[in-house]
């Protein structure tokens, strides 16, 4: 049974296994688009964790996912004016002529699926309820910066935005394809 709920009704224990101690989900833990590069060059995966920790805290930044009720999988959700990097972001405006600064915009930027929980259906899962959170929450439209994976993933990190098909398999529609393997995608609440 799979159950998704925001992140600020889990415990950090629940995070901590999701984001685990290795690899790219525990250097990021999810700070990547919210800092600007400068910030991200100084900074530390244990000053990363201490936000993320802080963020869910304060407000539900994310949902989480919980397969047999495991922590299984993590999105970040949240409006897209709170990841400073979107604001600027080439895959995101290329193209596109619309207000960066919209607040009713809300942007999925991560999935982090836990080794043991991977291809179960729990991105599939997160990505539609990232849409049905944001609606509850105010959203007129939410957006991912998904990847066309094509035949070969040049590596397996890349997928943390996400596939095409997760978000169209959501509801979501090509929006803009900025380059050959990034896609735009966008559901209007």
């Amino acid at each position: 049974m799979l159950t998704v709920v925001p992140a600020d009704q889990v415990d950090w224990a629940d995070l901590q296994a999701i984001f685990g101690d290795r690899g790219d989900p525990a250097r990021c833990r999810c700070q990547y688009f919210k800092e600007t590069p400068a910030e991200w060059r100084a900074g530390t995966a244990e000053a990363r964790a201490e936000r993320l920790r802080a963020q869910t805290a304060e407000r539900a930044t994310g949902i989480v996912a919980f397969l047999d009720g495991e922590p299984a999988g993590w999105c970040a959700v949240e409006p897209r004016t709170a990841y400073r990097r979107l604001l600027t972001s080439r895959v995101v405006w290329d193209g596109r002529d619309e207000d960066p600064a919209d607040d009713g915009v809300w942007a999925v930027t991560c999935f982090v699926t836990r080794k043991g929980f991977r291809r179960r259906g729990v991105s599939a899962a997160l990505a539609k309820a990232a849409v049905d959170f944001a609606r509850g929450r105010g959203a007129k439209a939410v957006e991912g910066y998904a990847i066309e994976p094509g035949d070969k993933v040049a590596w397996p990190g890349e997928l943390f935005v996400g596939t095409r098909k997760t978000f169209a398999d959501a509801g979501f529609d090509e929006v803009s394809r900025p380059t050959a393997r990034r896609v735009v995608m966008r559901l209007t609440c």
